[in-house]
């Protein structure tokens, strides 16, 4: 797929190097196609690694994208350059009246804390309200998917003994809804959180439907409205070896950790981690790009309601 970003994003020479077709602002300009707009809400720590692992799913298909990234004005993230959010991203006040065809909001450190007690939580209310009204599909991951549930829904975060930490197999409700085209009985999905939502809870809103769990991690999707919302408690997005750095800088930090989940071959870190869930993450977010955002999106983005 063409996938539009700016000519200096970082994620250009590694995805290149993979050989996925990057498109630069430059060459798009002279497309005569309406690319779909997707604008993405990047809460992670390290943003130029999640910006490459979404832009690698998000280069699986055939649809022009072009990208914008939003930035929480309220907040300096520590561990990406000044230089680089200045030259990348744009806060909700410059972006406010634009339109996008879908939304991805990604997961953050800050689960641990109560929802309101987060220092951007007011922030990240406005924008999850301007994205109903102005965004055809919202795809919501790990503390996003906590986060949207609570904020629209109501539905409470619950701490875990331990760090839900490793690849876990899942199950869905039903191969035939079109989030699903293509996956198999059973997938695998990477989890890294220490709070978790509880199908009961979700159970008791009409306007939820679970279509995917496991019985170690949970729940893990969860439709809403059609599509228009998405929550992913999971971390499909993930590269082969995140939650090895995770596991690394937790055992540096002399945190309590135990060794991934069903990641290292015999469970043993010195060896390489095992790819299991590279085809249901780029299911994923191709189904999503297609069935609930360029299926569904007016051609005039300004008729989004």
């Amino acid at each position: 797929m063409p996938l539009k970003i700016p000519d200096q994003l970082p994620a250009i020479k590694i995805l290149e190097e993979e050989n996925i077709f990057v498109m630069n602002e430059t060459r798009a300009s002279h497309q005569d196609i309406r690319p779909l707009k997707i604008i993405i809400l990047n809460l992670m720590p390290v943003k130029i690694t999640t910006e490459t692992d979404l832009l690698r799913l998000l280069s699986n298909s055939p649809l022009q994208i072009e990208i914008d990234f939003l930035k929480i004005a309220g907040h300096t993230p520590k561990n990406t350059p000044s230089e680089h959010m200045e030259m990348f991203y744009r806060d909700l006040n410059e972006l406010k009246n634009k339109k996008y065809d879908g939304m991805i909001i990604t997961g953050a450190p800050v689960e641990q804390l109560p929802f309101e007690e987060v220092i951007y939580w007011e922030e990240m209310r406005q924008i999850m309200n301007w994205a109903e009204h102005h965004v055809t599909s919202t795809l919501f991951i790990c503390w996003a998917a906590q986060a949207g549930l609570y904020h629209y829904y109501g539905i409470p975060k619950y701490p875990l003994d331990k760090k839900m930490f490793g690849v876990f197999r899942h199950t869905h409700t039903n191969n035939k809804l079109p989030i699903l085209r293509g996956f198999d009985d059973e997938f695998f999905v990477p989890h890294s959180r220490h709070t978790e939502i509880r199908a009961e809870d979700v159970g008791k809103v009409s306007e939820l439907q679970i279509v995917a769990s496991s019985p170690e991690a949970g729940v893990c999707i969860v439709k809403a409205k059609n599509g228009r919302q998405l929550f992913i408690t999971g971390h499909a997005e993930y590269s082969r070896h995140t939650l090895d750095r995770e596991y690394r800088r937790d055992v540096t930090k002399n945190l309590p950790i135990e060794v991934p989940v069903n990641y290292y071959p015999a469970d043993d870190a010195a060896k390489e981690p095992v790819m299991r869930w590279q085809s249901t993450a780029n299911l994923l977010f191709s189904n999503w790009l297609n069935y609930y955002v360029y299926q569904e999106t007016p051609y005039n983005l300004e008729e989004i309601q």
